[in-house]
């Protein structure tokens, strides 16, 4: 598949690393940041991260990676 054309992401700590910024420059990978504070720009994101926080994180209490990997998978295939 190869990949993508561009990555759509917030300016958030996950993007903080100097790493990170930098390889999709070096792959081709163009980055598209929306603006703080406006989570509307990432629409489709937004939406994933309420289903799955509501229907699957809220629902479990992990005691390990291993289950939590297990469980997330589990729902991700549901």
């Amino acid at each position: 598949m190869g990949a993508p054309t561009c990555i759509k992401s917030d300016n958030g700590p996950e993007f903080v690393s100097k790493q990170i910024q930098h390889w999709p420059k070096q792959i081709g990978v163009k980055m598209r940041y929306i603006d703080p504070g406006s989570p509307w720009q990432n629409g489709h994101n937004e939406s994933f991260n309420g289903v799955f926080r509501d229907g699957c994180l809220d629902r479990w209490l992990f005691y390990s990676v291993r289950e939590a990997r297990r469980v997330i998978g589990s729902w991700l295939e549901e």
